[in-house]
């Protein structure tokens, strides 16, 4: 059984803009809170299939977790992989997909959480933790908007 959570926002930017920002790894370090780094696995604009690690500082430590590039369909949709197994969470996968609509100049994103593939304790565990990370994911998406926004 998996976990599902879902945000919505609206951004006044268009949804082309807001579509290339998502996908935007290099301008990450000037919205993303507690971003220590990311390595990409490619160069260039992501496309399906590119890989990268991505660093953050939580809770006073740091923590890193492997996501791929599942989707593309400029600029409405991108679908997003965290492999689990690969980070320091070390189990689960996690799917990130937005959704983006435009709005006249503005644009709709909607974020479609799901984790994956957790079992015994850490499903209940998942479960509990299901809320703070839809906030976690908000205050990202939040904080993305607010960078565009200035």
């Amino acid at each position: 059984m998996s976990i599902h959570f879902e945000l919505k926002r609206s951004i006044e930017v268009s949804a082309q803009n807001a579509y290339k920002a998502l996908i935007d790894l290099d301008s990450a370090k000037d919205w993303m809170n507690g971003l220590v780094g990311i390595e990409r696995e490619d160069s260039g604009p992501l496309k399906v299939g590119s890989q990268w690690k991505e660093t953050r500082k939580m809770f006073g430590k740091e923590a890193s977790e492997h996501f791929e590039v599942v989707e593309l369909d400029e600029p409405n949709k991108i679908v997003l992989r965290c492999d689990g197994t690969k980070g320091t969470t070390g189990k689960g996968e996690f799917i990130f997909t937005y959704i983006i609509v435009p709005a006249g100049d503005a644009s709709e994103v909607t974020l479609l959480g799901e984790i994956k593939g957790l079992i015994g304790f850490s499903k209940l565990f998942g479960k509990i933790m299901a809320g703070a990370f839809k906030k976690a994911c908000a205050k990202d998406l939040d904080a993305l908007i607010n960078y565009l926004e200035k």
